[in-house]
């Protein structure tokens, strides 16, 4: 497993590392034991940067992966978790106040039985007032971060536009590192227009959903997937290409994840120890760039279609 260093946190991630959304069931039911299987697996095998969310599962996720991390020396793992979204009963939630941002970071440290958080994130910030992350959400945040209880401090979303304005309007070194998804994809790779601006700003970028929500994936998107139809089409034409070469879409789409050294590491979520060993597998091999131009070729004008978070 490669590392590199996430900006200017000194935090030494592996690029591929392990988000633990799949640990709530998001996609589909999962079974408590395998997926804390899954984590272990995980860390065993170097991908020891973990991601995480009160929102997933609706604290489910947090809930059994504190469980597999009861087992680990705190030393063994950076862990990531994020405030501002959640939800229960089914029911998505957001609340970005300042006094609901630090209840947040002390009810995750119980559920995932640590009493410290290497880097936390404001999630999704499109579903607030950026000015209320700025003047509220992220004070908070440095506010825990200079009594120690947090080490570092993030912003997450899909729009990589609002992760801009949110930089450019606090003082310098309060975002340490943003999250972005879907936007360094065979699909999409949007995220490399902001690069030169992040590391201007000294700024880690985390990379996640390398399959783009299913688009990516022989087994194609759920029925929820956001995507225009022309684009899950054309994913499909470039998955069964694919498929003929004897080249799983899923094996190139996490290589290619990985392949950019200015993208501190890309997140992979999966319940499965045996889907987390196989992609660990996949990126230790050499990717096929002549199949990269031609799915590029194949997903066409559809390339950079994006679609509004949900």
């Amino acid at each position: 497993m490669k590392y590199s260093y996430l900006g200017k946190t000194g935090m030494k991630v592996p690029v591929l590392s392990f988000g633990a959304s799949s640990l709530g069931g998001v996609l589909h039911s999962v079974r408590e034991a395998e997926a804390i299987r899954a984590a272990f697996t995980a860390i065993e095998h170097g991908m020891n940067f973990i991601d995480v969310s009160p929102y997933y599962g609706h604290t489910k996720a947090e809930t059994v992966l504190g469980k597999a991390l009861t087992e680990l020396q705190r030393e063994s793992f950076l862990l990531s978790t994020k405030v501002g979204r959640y939800g229960a009963g089914g029911v998505n939630t957001w609340d970005y106040s300042a006094g609901r941002t630090r209840e947040s970071v002390f009810e995750s440290m119980e559920r995932l039985h640590v009493d410290y958080i290497d880097l936390i994130n404001v999630h999704d910030i499109e579903f607030a007032d950026l000015s209320q992350v700025v003047d509220e959400t992220l004070p908070a945040l440095v506010e825990l971060r200079e009594k120690g209880l947090v080490g570092h401090v993030g912003i997450t979303d899909l729009q990589l536009e609002n992760l801009k304005w949110v930089i450019d309007h606090v003082p310098e070194g309060t975002v340490e590192s943003v999250l972005n998804f879907c936007h360094y994809t065979l699909n999409d790779d949007k995220l490399v227009d902001f690069l030169d601006y992040f590391e201007e700003k000294g700024v880690g970028v985390i990379n996640a959903s390398p399959f783009a929500m299913g688009l990516l994936s022989q087994r194609g998107v759920p029925e929820w997937h956001p995507a225009p139809a022309a684009l899950v089409e054309a994913c499909r034409k470039a998955s069964d290409y694919c498929l003929s070469q004897g080249y799983p879409i899923e094996k190139l789409a996490i290589q290619y994840s990985v392949s950019n050294p200015r993208i501190g590491t890309t997140l992979f979520s999966s319940a499965n120890p045996d889907n987390v060993l196989k992609n660990i597998q996949y990126i230790e091999e050499p990717i096929d760039w002549d199949l990269v131009a031609k799915v590029k070729e194949i997903i066409g004008d559809q390339q950079r279609v994006t679609w509004k978070n949900t």
